[in-house]
């Protein structure tokens, strides 16, 4: 089975800063309650080809990061990605790997400080994956 990995959409990425609720920086990204730490790149997210031509590339549906798209000659402006004759809309965010296994994030001494400065009851459940702990910082920080 592949690495996991998560896109984070820069409206979230933003939200999210504004409530102190991450730390980021140009090579990681910190869930606090937590301190599971991810590996970020900048990458898009392709909603849909606009210009009406055949998506070639089979981009449509996918997260890829901003070299991969230098590498086959793309450019991407905002929400918009250009491939030869075929016009993309792109949410901009970034690709995030998980640093480490999440059994080491479960006993790594920096998980146990930040629960214990969250405030959170120690009898809280713990997450069994990293899809569940990012499912309940979802839950708790989307509006």
């Amino acid at each position: 089975m592949g690495e996991n990995r998560v896109f984070f959409p820069q409206a979230a990425l933003d939200e999210w800063i504004a409530e102190d609720t991450i730390d980021l920086n140009a090579e990681e990204l910190v869930i606090r309650a937590e301190a599971r730490r991810y590996r970020i790149v900048e990458a898009v997210r392709i909603l849909s080809e606009v210009a009406g031509g055949l998506d070639e590339n089979q981009l449509v549906g996918k997260v890829k990061s901003q070299q991969y798209l230098a590498d086959i000659g793309a450019e991407v402006l905002d929400t918009s990605l250009i491939v030869g004759e075929n016009a993309y809309e792109v949410v901009p965010g970034f690709l995030g790997s998980p640093v480490g296994s999440f059994a080491e994030h479960l006993t790594g001494p920096a998980r146990a400080e930040a629960r214990a400065g969250s405030g959170e009851p120690a009898s809280k459940s713990s997450p069994n994956s990293d899809e569940d702990l990012l499912a309940h910082f979802l839950i708790s920080n989307l509006d």
